[in-house]
């Protein structure tokens, strides 16, 4: 079997792993939980820099951001390594029985499952919670609260 590994695919599993629910078969779970357990907390905030980084590309949100191609660069060698490293040593057994028995395609979802605690460790910061906080004092309760009530 030969297998095209490419980091965009991975980055794009975490993008939808984190908007849609992962599932996957028994050796998919198991590589999923075997990079969540081998990662520290030092790779999952390289993850996260990494992910932020390359959606900073957006045009939506490239004028917002100031991140130098020497900067984009290094942080993409250590997401590369990191993937590697997960993959080919770290949870090298798991990595192959998921390909082997489920396919390319698992690569994604246990890198997706990857992307979601390390999103979660990031919204769980204080700072950050801080921030989501603030969009609260825009919502109009009255119009929240209306939705509980049956329309006329």
């Amino acid at each position: 079997m030969r297998i095209r590994f490419r980091i965009a695919t991975v980055a794009a599993a975490i993008a939808a792993a984190l908007s849609t629910p992962a599932s996957a078969g028994p050796y998919g779970d198991d590589m999923a939980k075997c990079l969540v357990s081998s990662t520290t907390s030092d790779d999952k905030t390289a993850l996260v820099k990494w992910i932020f980084a390359v959606s900073a590309l957006h045009p939506a949100v490239a004028p917002m951001v100031r991140i130098t191609e020497q900067e984009r660069d290094a942080l993409s060698r250590n997401g590369a390594s990191l993937f590697q490293r997960l993959m080919t040593e770290t949870c090298r057994t798991q990595t192959q029985q998921a390909l082997k028995y489920e396919g390319p395609s698992t690569i994604e979802h246990s890198f997706g499952v990857l992307g979601q605690v390390a999103m979660r460790e990031l919204f769980s910061d204080p700072n950050v919670v801080k921030g989501l906080a603030e969009a609260g004092k825009y919502f109009d309760r009255s119009k929240l609260e209306a939705l509980s009530k049956p329309q006329p």
